[in-house]
């Protein structure tokens, strides 16, 4: 990216369509909308309807407007939005209580890159998870590119920011969770572990996998199988295979 571009970059951004279309249809505060002047057609046109309905400020500029505001493929279309609001881990557990339902949580650790922190959190929300916990150093934080990876999947999952993993294990062990982490030296297979009750997965970084002493505060630990000659999947991948197997387990329960 050159020194241009990242002097007018916007963290507090949505941009595209669908992730632009999921905010407003959220109801979470948008400060304005930037349109790119020229034909409307397609779901920019719905934009522009719901934007108005809610009464949203809106603006025609240039398309070079756009592209000073990021980088990235806008698609026409980019929100001015506050800060993400992080929660606390107690309204995730919360959010499981309302439902009735077993809290299901993902803690991520060491997970930097954040077009993974994007997909994960749209698989996330497909797949019924209360919420994801992050650490405030090592990790990718919310972002208009996590955002918009996402496919607005981050305006309707909750995110906990959190000084100390460890910490925030203990903690969600004393609700009651059970937390299991996957590690690729771990004896048993991911599908091998009974994975149905209060359960939280700690998914670690490519390269790195988890921290030791998450690793050592992890109440059981178990591994996908790998038959190529790579020796890692993509972490939002890995993210995906054990979200769905909670799912797959608890289904019709």
């Amino acid at each position: 990216m050159s020194e241009k571009n990242k002097e007018y970059q916007y963290d507090d951004i949505v941009y595209g369509r669908n992730a632009v279309l999921e905010l407003l249809k959220s109801n979470r505060d948008i400060n304005k909308i930037f349109v790119e002047r020229g034909e409307k057609y397609g779901s920019i046109k719905e934009i522009i309807a719901k934007a108005k309905e809610a009464g949203v400020i809106i603006a025609e500029v240039e398309k070079a407007k756009l592209e000073r505001m990021t980088s990235e493929n806008h698609q026409g279309v980019i929100a001015m939005v506050p800060p993400f609001d992080y929660c606390d881990i107690e309204d995730i557990l919360d959010l499981a209580k309302e439902k009735g339902e077993n809290p299901f949580v993902v803690i991520l650790d060491g997970i930097e890159d954040p077009h993974n922190l994007g997909a994960i959190i749209r698989t996330a929300e497909t797949a019924g998870v209360h919420g994801i916990i992050i650490p405030k150093r090592r990790s990718a934080s919310v972002n208009s590119t996590v955002s918009k990876v996402s496919a607005g999947a981050v305006t309707y999952m909750k995110v906990a920011r959190v000084n100390n993993l460890k910490d925030a294990i203990r903690h969600l062990k004393e609700a009651g969770l059970w937390v299991i982490g996957t590690d690729g030296e771990a004896k048993e297979f991911y599908n091998q572990l009974d994975l149905t009750g209060p359960i939280a997965l700690v998914i670690g970084s490519e390269g790195f996998g988890m921290s030791r002493l998450v690793k050592e505060n992890c109440d059981g630990l178990v591994k996908i199988p790998m038959k190529g000659k790579i020796t890692s999947l993509n972490a939002s991948v890995a993210a995906g295979i054990m979200m769905y197997e909670v799912v797959r387990q608890n289904a019709g329960k």
